[in-house]
């Protein structure tokens, strides 16, 4: 296998219906009777799943091999994404086609693609919000296996697995904050000292609802919380983007970001960017990303081996490349921190809401141009 099997889709935003697929179901079988019931791909999930080990691996394989194809989208970044399909096709004689984009766009373009009554991708690998919108939707297939099972509960939901966790943490620009000077604790974000020189990203509202909810069962009163964030956007500079936010925290546009991912900020440190993000201001905010299978995917069977390849043989490879696994064997580096996982289905139920009142937030602060 070679690693340029795997194709990436670099355009935009491009539906192709099949015409014999225009009007047809693209979550269930229809038999002769006409009642729908469970598609091919959800009678091969529910085959396969309570296979194991090697018998597993095999029959995945054999079947993945003879369909010869998986269409994955995914809103990993470009680099990882190409690391870890590389590695896949590398291994398997199974060819990638590949769409990358933000994760808003995937959901759209898969949500695009159903009203058009076409199936266009088998496999989902994107972040908590989006795959509760789709499993919602009736998208997403029933995916078990004893790897699931190694991933944590907070990793583990209807229609989804977790791959990894995004950990918010604040990060600081070493040569701006020297040692001894970053914050130590969330509140401190919101101290004085800060104004003009603390980032906060445009979007945040998943780790704003987290670290809120949070502080409300230590006790704090809504109208703390409130002035806590009301001072941590006072002056200070909205990015859209983690990416960006790093890339101007390396470059002293700012002194400390409230809530970067810290992969982001460690792969810069690795680089040698002057930043930092260690130690870890407690309680440490994870938001779980995964896949989802689909239930009319058209190549069922390489979408499951990539879903149990990913939980093991992936899982050095999101470390190696700065992730955090959502299976940990050996020794867990985070095991003696405080960690609180974003609740997703009140994210996902109260989305809106809780967006609004971000937005309001970071209101008080000056939105730098993309």
């Amino acid at each position: 296998m070679n690693a340029n099997r795997t194709r990436v889709a670099l355009a935009g935003l491009v539906l192709t219906v099949a015409a014999t697929g225009c009007g047809s179901s693209p979550t269930a079988s229809t038999g002769a009777s006409g009642a729908s019931g469970p598609s091919a791909a959800e009678k091969l999930y529910a085959e396969i799943g309570p296979l194991s080990g090697q018998a597993r691996r095999d029959k995945l394989v054999e079947l993945a091999e003879k369909e010869g194809t998986l269409d994955l989208y995914t809103s990993m970044t470009s680099d990882v994404a190409t690391v870890v399909t590389d590695a896949f096709a590398d291994t398997y004689d199974v060819e990638i086609n590949l769409y990358r984009a933000g994760s808003e766009t995937v959901l759209q373009r898969i949500l695009q693609e159903r009203g058009a009554g076409y199936q266009g991708n088998d496999m989902v690998e994107t972040n908590a919000n989006e795959l509760f919108a789709l499993n919602k939707e009736g998208l997403l297939g029933t995916y078990a296996g004893e790897r699931r099972d190694l991933v944590p509960e907070a990793g583990r939901f209807d229609g989804w697995t977790a791959t990894r966790f995004n950990l918010f943490a604040p990060s600081w620009n070493t040569t701006l904050v020297p040692a001894g000077q970053q914050p130590k604790t969330w509140e401190e974000l919101a101290d004085p000292k800060w104004d003009g020189k603390l980032s906060m990203e445009l979007a945040d509202y998943d780790w704003y609802l987290t670290l809120y909810t949070y502080w409300q069962q230590q006790g704090k009163s809504a109208a703390d919380i409130d002035k806590i964030f009301a001072d941590m956007a006072n002056g200070a500079k909205i990015v859209k983007g983690h990416t960006v936010q790093g890339e101007l925290l390396s470059a002293g546009q700012f002194s400390v970001v409230a809530s970067n991912y810290s992969y982001i900020v460690q792969r810069a440190k690795t680089k040698g960017a002057p930043v930092d993000y260690l130690p870890f201001v407690e309680p440490i905010v994870a938001r779980p990303n995964g896949f989802g299978l689909m239930k009319s995917a058209k190549h069922p069977a390489a979408a499951m081996l990539f879903a149990d390849w990913m939980l093991q043989e992936g899982q050095k490879l999101l470390v190696d490349e700065g992730l955090t696994p959502a299976i940990v064997e050996g020794d867990d580096p985070l095991k003696q921190l405080k960690i609180i996982p974003i609740d997703v289905k009140t994210l996902v139920e109260k989305g809106p809401e809780w967006s609004q009142r971000y937005e309001k937030v970071v209101a008080g602060g000056e939105v730098l141009s993309e």
